[in-house]
């Protein structure tokens, strides 16, 4: 027999129950760090993942749940958005859309003093249209131009108004009325992209 074993045969009962509870405990520790901790860590990492697509299937369960109201506000957004183009004319459309504010000035029974178109003011997707005006007549005749203005198909806004030189004729008083009136237009993709260069040069 192996000296050893014979060794170990011969030793008391409580060195063995000792040498037997090391043998126990290495085999333990062996079997946590190997097989236990590894298979711990993967469930862990798997309960993770679990989570992360309970939250995803719960967030995509939100937006199929909303799906239809989200339809329809997308469906309204489409159609303001029309009726926001239809209120910008394109560049085509500003020489007559000036025209269109001259003639319903006239119509009001005003007199054009001055109308001078300034450079354009060029936005993110849009660029702004400012047209000096100096106009004579009647607050009755400046009243009705200022609300046929409104009336147009296309959005003009008038601004700066100011009051100057008013005297009696007949009777009627007339004043002159120096004011901005500033149209908007949409820009084309060519413009917005060399717009958006020139930002980056300055």
């Amino acid at each position: 027999m192996d000296p050893n074993i014979e060794k170990l045969i011969k030793l008391p009962i409580k060195k063995k129950l000792l040498i037997l509870v090391g043998v126990a405990i290495v085999e333990i520790a062996a079997l946590v760090w190997f097989l236990y901790l590894p298979k711990f860590n993967e469930l862990k990492g798997l309960n993770a993942d679990l989570a992360k697509l309970q939250g995803e299937i719960a967030e995509k369960s939100h937006i199929a749940a909303n799906l239809p109201r989200t339809q329809n506000e997308y469906g309204q957004l489409n159609q303001e958005l029309a009726q926001a183009l239809t209120e910008l004319p394109n560049s085509r459309e500003i020489p007559s859309l000036l025209t269109s504010i001259t003639t319903v000035g006239i119509g009001a029974g005003l007199d054009f003093l001055t109308f001078r178109p300034r450079g354009e003011v060029l936005k993110d997707f849009y660029a702004e249209v400012p047209v000096d005006i100096v106009v004579s007549g009647s607050y009755y005749s400046v009243a009705n131009f200022f609300a046929s203005v409104s009336k147009l198909p296309r959005i003009v806004n008038i601004s700066n108004v100011a009051f100057s030189d008013i005297r009696s004729a007949g009777n009627r008083m007339i004043t002159k009325v120096t004011c901005l009136a500033t149209t908007f237009r949409f820009l084309d993709k060519k413009e917005i992209s060399d717009a958006s260069k020139n930002a980056a040069k300055k």
